[in-house]
């Protein structure tokens, strides 16, 4: 008897499936009870250290994380140097921080195991424990990536806060994320800081409209003009969450609804068109709700974590972060 084409294609499509599920599989929460069983409190000392040395560390290192996964899926590939570095993309130069922690955490790791922990489990440790907001067992096994790609990080990758809407949800589409994940990930902005630059084409002249961006507080909006200025330093910092800056919390929520967002990718959540059908509703959600919030945060941190992993015999542990190890 012949199968037809359509049941070849079904198995074809399930067998793809499979292999992902098998990949995904192979993160474990106790991926390193035997090989290296003290990896977490080892993570968790050297972020604390950090930390405490320059609190704005712990919105770095989380967003190393997400800028990691967005290229080449969660394997480490950011951290490497060379001429194809994604350091060297426009969302990372002068921008992505923390390398040295990861050095540090990476060196204090392989003196206890060594050439046991993926860079890329570094990582995604280190966003979970460096936040200061919910916490969770963190999927581990991912292996380290043998190539950078800047192209990517520079051009179809990592979502920008002078996009809109639509191609922000698509970029996160395009790695398996949906709307909700657009959302809660977002929240990460309840910690941290923006340069000028990132947002100064919200103050004065707002797509060339020659007006101010219009969803920007009266207040906030003379304040930042003040910070930053026509032609001044786009290097100037000022916090995300202007309320609450060091506090993971719903503010940042609670910020949108006043039109607070300090970039126009986040006020863009709550005050666009194309967020009524979408982002909306959650936003509202979040800023009433900041058990929901912690909730769909650390599900979407872990679905974010699970973003084509190198498991198995793909990739290698690197030796060293910045460098794939010597043949």
């Amino acid at each position: 008897m012949h199968r037809s084409r359509g049941f070849n294609g079904f198995v074809l499509l399930m067998g793809v499936f499979m292999l992902c599920l098998a990949a995904n599989s192979q993160l474990t929460t106790d991926f390193y009870s035997k090989t290296c069983p003290n990896v977490l409190q080892i993570v968790r000392r050297e972020i604390v250290k950090a930390i405490k040395v320059e609190m704005r560390m712990a919105a770095s290192l989380t967003r190393l994380h997400f800028h990691d996964c967005f290229v080449n899926g969660c394997d480490a590939s950011l951290l490497l140097d060379g001429s194809d570095s994604e350091k060297l993309a426009l969302a990372n130069l002068n921008s992505a921080r923390g390398f040295e922690v990861v050095d540090a955490i990476k060196a204090a790791v392989e003196s206890q195991c060594s050439g046991v922990v993926s860079c890329a489990d570094i990582l995604a440790i280190a966003a979970r424990d460096s936040s200061g907001g919910p916490t969770w067992k963190v999927p581990l096994g991912r292996r380290d990536g043998l190539v950078a790609n800047l192209t990517a990080a520079n051009t179809t990758s990592l979502p920008s806060p002078f996009e809109n809407l639509t191609v922000i949800t698509n970029k996160f589409a395009a790695v398996g994320l949906d709307i909700k994940d657009v959302v809660s990930l977002s929240g990460a902005h309840t910690i941290g800081l923006a340069k000028c630059g990132t947002f100064n084409n919200r103050l004065f002249d707002f797509g060339g409209t020659g007006a101010p961006d219009s969803t920007i507080e009266a207040t906030m909006l003379s304040d930042l003009q003040n910070l930053c200025p026509l032609n001044g330093d786009v290097d100037k910092t000022t916090a995300l969450d202007r309320n609450s800056q060091d506090l993971f919390d719903n503010h940042y929520f609670q910020n949108l609804l006043n039109n607070k967002g300090v970039l126009g990718s986040d006020q863009i959540l709550y005050s666009s068109n194309e967020a009524i059908s979408t982002t909306k509703a959650l936003v509202e959600s979040y800023s009433s709700n900041a058990n929901l919030f912690f909730t769909d945060f650390t599900n979407s941190m872990i679905k974010m974590g699970n973003i084509s992993p190198h498991t198995g015999s793909n990739g290698e542990i690197r030796k060293n972060c910045r460098v794939v190890n010597s043949s």
